[in-house]
């Protein structure tokens, strides 16, 4: 079960969102897939994204895959701990995990992404 207090993406990306705050991630169903994250690639604080950019990458063993960012906004901060320790993805995607805040454009765009129940289903019927 993915965490109620989260919105998701189609591409397997997660926001909490907090007034205009926005911390992003990926999900625990896109850990299992990627495998052993090896290294994450992530903006800089101050880069600025539409709902939809490619932000980052993830690089495991298996695969690279870029990261989506689900709102627009502004990286207000970045997870500096995942460069010295990209397995912490694996480990805690929902906490320790998170990739990058940033300062939502418009927090009303959080209406188009899924509910916790919604994703749960749809991460169910890709796998």
């Amino acid at each position: 079960m993915s965490p109620d207090d989260l919105l998701y993406t189609k591409e397997h990306e997660w926001i909490r969102v907090s007034g205009h705050t926005g911390t992003v991630g990926i999900t625990d169903f896109a850990t299992r897939e990627l495998g052993e994250v090896v290294y994450v690639e992530l903006p800089k604080v101050g880069d600025k994204f539409k709902a939809g950019d490619a932000f980052g990458n993830v690089e495991s063993v298996k695969a690279v895959s870029e990261l989506f960012i689900p709102c627009a906004g502004e990286v207000t901060e970045v997870n500096e701990e995942l460069g010295n320790a990209p397995e912490i993805l694996n480990e805690d995607p929902y906490t320790k995990g998170w990739l990058i805040q940033i300062r939502l454009n418009d927090p009303s765009e959080t209406s188009e992404l899924m509910s916790a129940e919604a994703y749960d289903e749809y991460a169910g019927s890709t796998e």
